[in-house]
């Protein structure tokens, strides 16, 4: 006879400490510019506050533009040279910081004077250059800690260790008429058969 009593069952897997503070994060950020755009409001007056926030998202959005378009450029200049047989260099002229110029623009489209401060910092060219350097060796130092591998193999030992243990079963068909099947063979096989 059962008492309809769940069974007790073991803990979850611990919640990442960036799962728990991104969130929180993100909420003080608000609370904050909401903070902040109010007194300035209250200090300057609410069309001041309303033509900031409308310059920031102009400027924000020529930003954006300015380095899409030198982003393309260099992409278009990068492929012409591959295609002329000229060897490509490692880091074309003018390339470095598209990233974080578009990311300055994002910020300052975002309504708010905390992230219009930001957008402006990294529209700074020693700021970029900066992140830009810190952002390089933040990634080599990664992965000269990955192990060896291919990305593949990456995948493949996801696909294996997967937490919910389900295996999806299914069958191979070869539509080349490789070894195994015969040409004439239309109709349907077992998935054991040869």
């Amino acid at each position: 006879m059962t008492t309809g009593a769940m069974p007790p069952t073991a803990p979850g897997p611990k919640r990442s400490r960036a799962r728990t503070l991104v969130p929180l994060g993100i909420a003080a950020w608000l609370v904050l510019e909401v903070w902040l755009l109010t007194l300035v409001a209250g200090a300057a007056g609410g069309l001041t506050v309303f033509a900031l926030l409308v310059g920031g998202a102009v400027l924000g959005g020529a930003v954006i533009k300015r380095a899409g378009r030198r982003a393309f450029r260099t992409l278009t200049e990068t492929l012409q040279r591959q295609q002329g047989g000229h060897p490509a260099e490692t880091t074309p002229p003018g390339s470095s910081g598209n990233g974080f110029l578009m990311l300055g623009g994002l910020l300052l489209m975002i309504p708010g004077l905390i992230s219009d401060a930001a957008g402006l910092l990294l529209l700074a060219p020693p700021v970029r250059s900066l992140l830009g350097r810190y952002a390089e060796r933040s990634l080599e130092r990664r992965m000269r800690a990955a192990g060896p591998g291919s990305l593949g193999d990456a995948f493949q030992q996801a696909r294996i260790h997967r937490p919910d243990g389900k295996v999806v079963q299914g069958e191979v068909i070869r539509e080349d008429g490789g070894p195994g099947r015969s040409s004439g063979d239309d109709g349907p096989r077992s998935p054991l058969t040869p």
